[in-house]
């Protein structure tokens, strides 16, 4: 795998760069609407995309197909009825419904009354679900038959009236079924005979309006609201749809991330209105099924996060691996070492990884299909050398951060301009704690994105690890995702999460690594692992402690819960039934963690 992007390499993608020229040219125009009076935003586009392709599927689940203008009507009848309930631009309406095209309606609906959609996770209970809802303060809330007893069991606790608390059935929701619960308004009946007209407010929908409240996962603390306005929707949509994708009417996306989060309804959903083409989604992924829905919807695209893909990797490989008319995928976080694995193996052409956040201001992606790389991007970016120990970007005696070299890994920062605002959390305390004044010069201003990146040239970048997730170790900087690749390579691990744990009485935090096994606890030989480490990776970088696990806990989008194990440790104490493994110095493999042991490791009994 090359570090570096060559001319030799820019030369071979010349007619790939040239077909992209005009894409880039035209998006940006549509993208970088400056205008503040220029209609813009969800609600305008999905109504272009109806214009442009008003009887090609819009929204597509199990036999479910519905065209543009079913979609767009739909809406239209729903935004009416909030409009009639009192909902207006700038109110907030939670909703809290899985992975369905109701939900997508909905939010299409709140987004052409001007309000303002609060996306809360659907996984989310009782403490987290009800500081959710209370930090975005909902005029409105919308939830999905599946979700009732759950909103139920926090209802006491937020300040929604009941005739704002909508419910919306399970089963049949194109023509308004059922009686909803105590307590609920039935939202498809309330709607039925409503205007299918486009409503006026659609068109006094700008660029500096808030369109989603996006949540934070909430692996590090509770989740807080990241704010997403229409315009960054606007350059979403084209930078994925239209640059990225060149997605056409004739297309269709396949989706089964959460759309809760950004990468699917941002980025996958706003990539298929682009288009004007279909987006299929599923209620949740499941890898055996994954490829006989790609068939059944005849998707040429498909969304993804890497774990996803990993996952699709590990099933049992098949005759029809590759029968199948997908040519491009969309997300991010596919490792290095399963990604030319899973382009032969499956023969999907183009693999367009991204980088983005929900909560940031910049956008990279992988338009020229070079392997290992999230691609370039339109933004302004610097990479800028960091501390190690705190992670803060660092200043040299002028009062100025320096940039590293290319090749070099650096703390990404994002300028922020009239290009590139940043929409920041509802909390303007929380949005002040990730911007950088004074950076480079007197008076600008950069988004700290808290990842490490490196430039490979010719305005790419790869991605290298998230910055709380990285640590040091015998006074070297150790990459988790570096050690978690390695890891991944032997035959018997089946999935890996590196950290950083504390010792007593030592500096720095020695290496911890939670595991799966590809069988059982019983098919892994502890001294052949810890050589196979040791030949792997560099002394500093391998695990000290293993956690075995049977099942690793991920959140909605595939991101593993660092915080618990982080907090959890070694102690064999707080890790219930998962044995905990210590590779002892001057010994050549890991034995079982005792309480006695960790008392004798704790007190220094053993020189790390």
């Amino acid at each position: 795998m090359s570090d570096t992007i060559t001319w030799g390499m820019m030369l071979r993608k010349l007619p790939s760069i040239a077909n992209a020229i005009p894409r880039l040219v035209k998006g940006m125009k549509v993208a970088n609407v400056k205008d503040p009076t220029q209609t813009c935003g969800l609600g305008w586009s999905f109504e272009q995309a109806t214009l442009r392709n008003p009887d090609g599927p819009a929204l597509l689940q199990g036999e479910v197909v519905l065209t543009y203008s079913q979609v767009n009507q739909w809406a239209n009848r729903m935004a009416h009825h909030l409009i009639a309930q009192g909902i207006g631009k700038g109110d907030v309406v939670a909703v809290f419904i899985e992975n369905r095209p109701e939900l997508l309606v909905t939010i299409l609906a709140v987004a052409k009354v001007g309000a303002i959609s609060a996306l809360l996770n659907t996984a989310q209970t009782r403490d987290t679900l009800a500081h959710s809802l209370n930090l975005v303060a909902p005029a409105a809330i919308v939830v999905g038959e599946e979700l009732v007893p759950t909103f139920s069991a926090v209802r006491e606790r937020v300040a929604i009236e009941a005739t704002r608390t909508w419910f919306i059935a399970d089963q049949n929701t194109c023509k308004p079924p059922g009686i909803a619960p105590d307590g609920f308004i039935n939202l498809m009946t309330a709607c039925a005979d409503g205007c299918a007209d486009n409503p006026a407010s659609s068109r006094q929908v700008f660029f500096d309006d808030p369109c989603f409240y996006l949540y934070t996962s909430g692996t590090t603390g509770l989740p807080k609201a990241g704010v997403f306005k229409h315009g960054r929707w606007m350059r979403s949509y084209v930078s994925f749809g239209m640059i990225a994708l060149d997605m056409r009417p004739e297309d269709v996306i396949y989706c089964t991330l959460p759309l809760y989060h950004a990468t699917g309804l941002c980025v996958c959903w706003g990539s298929a209105i682009s288009g004007a083409c279909g987006f299929a989604i599923r209620r949740k992924f499941s890898a055996s099924q994954f490829w006989s829905d790609v068939r059944h919807y005849r998707a040429t695209t498909i969304g993804y996060v890497g774990e996803l893909c990993r996952y699709l990797v590990d099933q049992p490989p098949g005759a029809h691996d590759s029968q199948h008319g997908v040519k491009k995928m969309i997300g991010n976080g596919l490792r290095p070492g399963a990604w030319g694995e899973f382009k032969r193996r499956f023969g999907v052409n183009h693999i367009c990884e991204l980088y983005a956040a929900s909560d940031g201001n910049i956008g990279f992606s992988n338009i020229l299909n070079f392997d290992n790389t999230v691609g370039f991007s339109l933004m302004s970016w610097e990479l800028a050398a960091y501390d190690h120990d705190s992670g803060a970007p660092t200043r040299d005696a002028t009062g100025f951060m320096r940039k590293v070299a290319k090749g070099e890994e650096g703390l990404l920062l994002a300028k922020i301009d009239d290009k590139a605002p940043l929409d920041g959390y509802t909390d303007p305390q929380k949005t002040e704690t990730v911007v950088l004044h004074d950076v480079f010069k007197k008076g600008d201003r950069y988004f700290n994105t808290g990842d490490l990146l490196r430039n490979i040239g010719f305005g790419h970048a790869r991605f290298v690890d998230r910055l709380g997730d990285t640590y040091r170790w015998k006074g070297e900087n150790v990459s988790t995702t570096e050690v978690e690749n390695t890891l991944l390579k032997h035959p018997t691990i089946s999935e890996a999460v590196a950290y950083g744990v504390e010792i007593e009485n030592t500096n720095g935090r020695a290496g911890m690594a939670a595991i799966t096994p590809a069988e059982s606890l019983a098919t892994l030989d502890f001294s052949e692992l810890l050589a196979f480490a040791r030949q792997q990776l560099p002394a500093y970088a391998v695990p000290l402690f293993l956690r075995v696990k049977v099942k690793m806990e991920t959140t909605g989008t595939f991101k593993y819960q660092k915080t618990r194990l982080k907090d959890e440790a070694f102690d064999p104490g707080k890790t219930g039934d998962d044995p905990i493994y210590a590779w002892l110095p001057g010994t050549d493999t890991y034995v079982r963690v005792t309480e006695q042991l960790l008392a004798q490791i704790q007190g220094g009994k053993y020189r790390y």
